[in-house]
């Protein structure tokens, strides 16, 4: 990231958590591992999946929210095969309307990964993402891991314009 992501990224006055405001679910859980682990501030537990690759968290809206960036929380040290390569990020209304956005893949992620989902710095144009819905979906997982674990996720919106839920 450039020196003008970085600062808007930490730029409190210009960004606020949103996920507060949405609804959360996940395709599977392992017991003890569920979707809340996602959302609890705590970088010690984790939401791990069960089952077959791909592995979806859901994030749903009341209304239509300007989305700026998501940030997960991933530890390859600790996670190992369990650590996400391979990201889809998809926006829709419902889940049968969702349309990939973005692809990701990351390398070796230790911490906090942003991924920025409008333009900076242009709140009100049509380069911004307002959605009801998104979907990330796990794709691959490091060293052909099949199951995913993913630490915390925190969805930011602009403090403006109109994303006062």
């Amino acid at each position: 990231p450039n020196r003008r992501e970085d600062a808007l990224i930490e730029n409190k006055d210009e960004k606020q958590e949103i996920g507060k405001y949405a609804v959360w679910s996940v395709s599977s859980a392992k017991g003890g591992n569920g979707v809340e682990h996602l959302r609890d501030d705590n970088l010690t537990t984790f939401w791990q999946s069960s089952g077959t690759l791909p592995h979806y968290i859901n994030i749903q809206f009341q209304k239509k929210m300007t989305i700026l960036e998501i940030k997960l929380h991933l530890d390859i040290h600790a996670d190992e095969s369990y650590t996400p390569f391979c990201f889809s990020i998809r926006s829709g209304t419902t889940f049968h309307d969702l349309k990939e956005i973005k692809k990701i893949e990351f390398q070796d992620p230790q911490g906090w990964v942003t991924v920025p989902l409008s333009e900076p710095n242009k709140f009100e144009s049509d380069q911004c993402l307002r959605t009801t819905f998104l979907q990330i979906a796990v794709l691959l997982n490091h060293q052909n891991g099949r199951d995913t674990h993913i630490r915390q996720v925190k969805v930011f919106g602009p403090r403006r314009f109109g994303n006062q839920a």
